[in-house]
């Protein structure tokens, strides 16, 4: 019997934005003008945004991100967008009431979202079946749930085993898919792994997405297409390697010589490594390297982007120097908060503690707000015992009696606050986001600037889609005294 084709998913636009440009990287017109060939790729769905995308658009580039959605999911009609969630909260860290959930999710569907795909930090396979559920009911046209894939004491077979069983009682759900932000997984412990959630979530599709950052994901993904995984999650070109997915190109190189097919237009990929190649040149981003193994970084686990981040922070307050020690800190931090999994938005808490613990003079002499909540339990219980010195110190100051008062965000009240004719989408920003920012987003509202890739003239990037496009056969073009008339032949 002959094996289905591989399937990929591209991670481009969002998690090898995240994990190599910090993800500021990619502005509306960037990822708009190249659209059409993206779709015509023949990806199984783009890993397109989050919540957190969604924020940085607002807060970086003054760019609607809702219109980011309409355009890019107008210009790729053939392929699927997808948002991907960590669960009970939209762009703001406090948690939200089921409310608001729905209302995001409900908007980005309506604004042209067809894949959910949602990677509870805690595993917590009850949430997890309620996010299955609301998707589905606001309309999601696939439905992904992912198992997110650490090493601990706590992190062992069982783990993921039985919360695979549980998601396969949800009708919700269509697929799954392990999730390694942290490019743990080896071929290994994927040979160990991989059969056993098989046997648990059988029937549906399995998907693979790790990280290269630390030079497991490319073997490990040819593992996968061995053991039965359905679909790799892949960047382009620049956007690739170092801290994000392994590249499309030389991962489909790999398939095919192990045995495998494909279904992608080749031409296409080429067309849209190009074009990122050249934006990266042209902005100065840095494209993904190979990494070398490093077994240090088996104590902090942390995924590409969120590391990405944390130097970047460091060196805005001029403290660059201390980027090894804040990462020797994460590890002792992730296990005095009990071993939670090294993901969003549990990730950024790490790293926020465990900066300011190599700051200041003293360790926990600040504490920020969403640690505070992670110990009052807002965020679930962590898979292992916290501290209890380092929870006492915590849970004794003030500012824990207040926060310990506060409710998840919710919508009881919120037209009162913020306006009765405004619309849902300006309605969420307005909840999880300063004022000041979505003020200068609206003030900035037109049409979008031009995209920042040079190169390729407007007229042919038009001819080629045109081209692609069989039920066009005429095409007259005047501008001025020029003109170009393009027939198709019979």
């Amino acid at each position: 019997m002959t094996a289905a084709p591989i399937e990929f998913v591209d991670t481009s636009t969002r998690d090898g934005n995240q994990s190599l440009w910090g993800a500021t990287g990619l502005t509306t017109p960037d990822v708009l003008s190249i659209a059409p060939a993206m779709d015509r790729v023949g990806f199984r769905a783009l890993d397109f945004t989050t919540s957190t995308h969604m924020a940085v658009s607002v807060r970086f580039h003054q760019e609607d991100p809702w219109e980011r959605i309409r355009r890019v999911s107008a210009a790729m009609p053939d392929t699927m967008l997808t948002f991907l969630t960590t669960g009970m909260r939209f762009i703001s860290w406090e948690p939200a009431e089921e409310d608001v959930i729905r209302l995001a999710l409900s908007c980005v569907i309506r604004n042209g979202i067809r894949r959910i795909q949602v990677a509870e930090p805690m595993n917590d396979a009850d949430a997890l079946i309620t996010l299955a559920r609301l998707a589905r009911e606001e309309g999601a046209e696939e439905v992904v749930m992912g198992l997110t894939y650490s090493r601990s004491a706590v992190h062992d077979d069982e783990h993921y085993v039985t919360r695979a069983r549980r998601l396969a009682e949800s009708p919700d759900i269509d697929r799954l898919y392990l999730k390694d932000p942290g490019g743990l997984v080896s071929i290994d412990r994927l040979r160990q792994l991989g059969p056993r959630l098989f046997e648990a979530f059988p029937h549906r599709p399995i998907e693979l997405h790790s990280h290269c950052t630390i030079g497991l994901a490319p073997q490990a993904y040819l593992e996968g297409c061995r053991l039965g995984f359905s679909a790799l999650h892949t960047a382009v070109g620049p956007l690739g390697q170092g801290t994000s997915q392994p590249v499309a190109e030389s991962t489909l190189r790999d398939v095919e010589a192990i045995g495998f097919s494909h279904e992608l237009d080749l031409d296409a990929l080429a067309e849209v490594s190009a074009h990122f190649r050249a934006l990266a040149e042209l902005k100065g981003l840095p494209p993904g390297a190979p990494r070398a193994y490093d077994a240090t970084y088996e104590a902090h686990q942390l995924p590409g982007g969120v590391v990405t981040t944390m130097r970047r922070q460091l060196e805005e307050i001029r403290r660059g120097e201390l980027f090894d020690a804040a990462l020797a800190e994460v590890g002792r931090v992730r296990a005095e908060f009990g071993y939670p999994i090294v993901v969003t938005p549990y990730a950024q808490f790490l790293v926020t503690q465990a900066s300011m613990n190599v700051i200041a003079p003293e360790r926990y002499a600040t504490v920020p707000d969403e640690v505070i909540r992670y110990f009052l339990g807002h965020f679930g219980q962590p898979p292992a015992p916290v501290d209890p010195d380092v929870a006492d110190r915590i849970l004794s100051t003030p500012r824990a009696k207040e926060l310990a008062r506060s409710r998840p965000l919710s919508l009881d009240g919120a037209r009162e606050r913020f306006g009765r004719t405004i619309s849902d989408e300006e309605l969420l920003l307005r909840m999880t986001m300063p004022a000041e920012q979505v003020d200068a987003m609206l003030s900035s509202a037109g049409p979008p600037p031009p995209a920042a890739r040079p190169g390729r003239n407007p007229l042919v990037t038009l001819l080629a889609e045109v081209a692609h496009r069989p039920s066009i056969g005429f095409l007259q073009y005047r501008s001025g005294d020029d003109e170009v008339v393009w027939r198709r032949a019979s």
